[in-house]
């Protein structure tokens, strides 16, 4: 793979990631209700999606039988939800606690992969676990910043945690849509959350000023069509490392945001727990070594 195609790879994943970044300042900002955002984001990522796809030639022939659109539907489902769960956290816990707490989804890959596939993780693989569970609880002191748990912090910490979930079951199941192009998937998700809330998204209060109806359009077209695009071109020229590395842009960019933009303080103890949840996360996606191996049992075959 030529240099030029990698730096372009890695700008293109930098830019996604950092994109990913604002996503919890615009959803603030809008002054919509979750609902309300997460219809609006899927309804404009679906148009610009739509519009990409059709001038790239994906939609013709069509690419999906019966079984891998019920798969994408079913994707399509987990990813709105985790949208809905993710937004709704940003309100109790902060962008900043909501975004590290949300980076805890490759324990959940590996959770899935347990109970599905039967795979069996190294003990490093556990050891990283361990880690993030500890940086978790570390994050979980409200002494800084105004939080409280009477604000709905748990609350928050527990919509976050189940965003991550349903993105790690959105991943398993797309996983199993090998040779369809993924901006075909993501049309496709994003047309389901548009049907999905168009029963709940309250269109009696919707936005009186210009600018409200501008971040909900940038959440749906930049952070939803142009971040895709970004994204999925990256993915097809980088390695895995490298991807893995990269990705750590989206929860530094949220943290900083969240810092310029509300003056989000966090403690020493909140700063280290986000600290050690994306060590295990880079650790488990990076294949780091602990030194740690899985208990072996033994069995006498008869």
């Amino acid at each position: 793979m030529g240099l030029q195609v990698k730096l372009s790879g890695r700008l293109e994943m930098i830019a996604a990631m950092a994109l990913s970044g604002t996503i919890g300042y615009f959803v603030v900002e809008s002054g919509q209700s979750v609902w309300n955002v997460v219809f609006f984001r899927c309804l404009f990522g679906a148009l610009s999606l739509l519009a990409y796809c059709q001038v790239k030639g994906l939609l013709a022939p069509w690419p999906f039988s019966t079984r891998t659109l019920m798969l994408a539907i079913l994707s399509g489902a987990a990813i709105v939800l985790n949208w809905v769960l993710l937004f709704s956290s940003y309100g109790h816990a902060s962008i900043s606690i909501a975004t590290a707490v949300y980076n805890t989804q490759p324990f959940f890959l590996i959770l899935l992969g347990m109970i599905l596939f039967g795979e069996r993780p190294t003990g490093d693989a556990l050891g990283f676990i361990a880690l993030a569970f500890l940086g978790l609880l570390m994050v979980t002191q409200v002494e800084a910043g105004g939080l409280s748990w009477s604000s709905g912090y748990g609350v928050g910490l527990l919509q976050a945690l189940g965003a991550a979930f349903l993105y790690a079951v959105a991943s398993v199941i797309v996983k199993q849509l090998k040779g369809i192009p993924p901006h075909v998937i993501a049309l496709v998700q994003a047309m389901l959350g548009t049907l999905m809330l168009l029963p709940l998204a309250d269109f009696s209060s919707l936005p009186t000023h210009s600018l409200q109806w501008g971040y909900l359009a940038v959440l749906g077209v930049v952070h939803t069509g142009i971040m895709y695009i970004l994204l999925y071109a990256a993915l097809q020229k980088l390695p895995t490392p490298v991807i893995a590395v990269l990705s750590f842009t989206y929860p530094a960019v949220a943290i900083l945001v969240d810092y310029l933009a509300y003056g989000r303080d966090l403690s020493l103890g909140q700063w280290s727990g986000i600290g050690l949840i994306l060590l295990s996360s880079a650790g488990v996606n990076l294949k780091w070594r602990l030194g740690l191996a899985r208990p072996r049992i033994s069995s006498a075959r008869t």
